[in-house]
């Protein structure tokens, strides 16, 4: 029998750059770009029945069976890791085998392997690593199985994944590593389409509407260079937002105020970036960071660090706009500096330095999730 060849796909690490929580709720916007560090996923013959997954982050591998349509692993400790180390892979791999069984099709033996460039000794940079693996695996195992799948069904497949093991996840992650470069996105009703998804069937799930989604490309900003620091210390975005429904803000005069201020200020951000209006773009990034230090500050969730506070002002001082990216409390910062001002951006990656950020050698990517 022949065997299929190899298939490689990538997907590359994102950064949010304006609208981080309220995008939470469907319909919000944000602002997410691309980044060129990838996690990538090989898609192989295994040789036997059944799936075998492997990752440069997981000591062993896990031997997998099918099981009604879940992967089970065929021992303890192969069930252990899957547990443990391969809960998106999984969650990606199930959901294109629920596709491929509604279109009468069975899914081939997989051997799959993940190699992350958005960890340092198995630490994460909070690039969105479990985003990019996700968006990867649904593209290699779709392509190994002979799916030719547009970007919006690879999107939707990988957002189906990830809503069934967090219904609270945006999917801003999933789109920039979908499409790639900057992005202006809207989260889908995640709960209405696991619904629609449980009812109809995944096939139904990719051809219908989805309440309060939308993504669309935006140009790169003119004349600004985007800068990344990470701060070593990497943050549970799900706890940090868990955080917030703990302390019983959703609802509150303060949430709706926040709400309301982070639409405002990311359609301001996207019609500066549609304009190549870099200072009102520099502007809209300051509101962000003000108003994210205010629901800090009124919650008390950890959302700035000292040394993304100290990221921030490095950046203001050179006449820059900075915030923390994504929920905050560890891992990345983003600045936008006068791309033509060298020695500033030289300065400000010095004050990082001292203060124990290291500068990122990071560019957006322009492409999302490829060979």
């Amino acid at each position: 029998m022949t065997r299929r060849p190899t298939v490689v796909r990538r997907a590359p690490g994102k950064l949010f750059v304006a609208g981080e929580y309220a995008v939470v709720e469907p319909g919000n916007p944000a602002i997410v770009v691309a980044v060129d560090r990838y996690v990538t996923v090989t898609v192989s013959d295994p040789g036997e029945p059944g799936v075998r997954l492997s990752s440069d982050l997981v000591a062993g591998h896990a031997r997998c069976r099918w099981r009604d349509g879940r992967l089970d692993g065929t021992g303890p400790e192969d069930g252990q890791r899957l547990r443990d180390g391969f809960t998106h892979v999984a969650a990606a791999v199930e959901t294109v085998a629920r596709l491929l069984s509604e279109r009468g099709l069975a899914v081939p033996p997989l051997d799959l392997s993940v190699s992350s460039g958005l960890h340092e000794d198995g630490t994460k940079f909070g690039l969105g690593s479990s985003g990019a693996v996700t968006v990867a695996t649904v593209a290699a195992v779709a392509s190994y199985s002979g799916l030719d799948l547009s970007h919006d069904a690879r999107y939707r497949l990988a957002m189906l994944a990830t809503a069934g093991l967090d219904a609270k996840a945006s999917g801003g992650d999933l789109a920039a590593q979908t499409w790639g470069g900057w992005i202006a996105y809207r989260a889908p009703d995640r709960p209405a389409v696991l619904d629609l998804a449980r009812r109809a069937g995944v096939e139904e799930a990719l051809r219908a509407p989805w309440p309060g989604f939308e993504v669309r490309r935006l140009p790169q900003p003119r004349g600004l260079s985007l800068e990344v620091g990470w701060t070593g210390t990497p943050a549970s975005t799900t706890t940090l937002v868990s955080g917030l429904d703990r302390k019983a803000w959703r609802g509150s005069a303060s949430h709706r105020r926040f709400v309301a201020t982070s639409n405002d200020f990311v359609r301001a951000a996207t019609d500066a970036l549609e304009s190549g209006d870099s200072d009102g773009l520099l502007t809209q990034i300051r509101r962000a960071r003000r108003e994210l230090a205010r629901i800090d500050e009124e919650a008390g969730l950890g959302i700035f660090t000292p040394q993304l506070t100290e990221l921030c002002d490095a950046a203001e001082a050179a006449g820059g706009a900075a915030k923390p990216s994504g929920a905050g409390g560890g891992d990345c910062g983003i600045a936008l500096l006068d791309a033509e001002a060298s020695p500033d951006i030289a300065h400000v990656r010095k004050r990082w330095t001292t203060a124990g950020v290291r500068p990122l050698p990071i560019r957006p990517a322009m492409e999302g999730n490829e060979e």
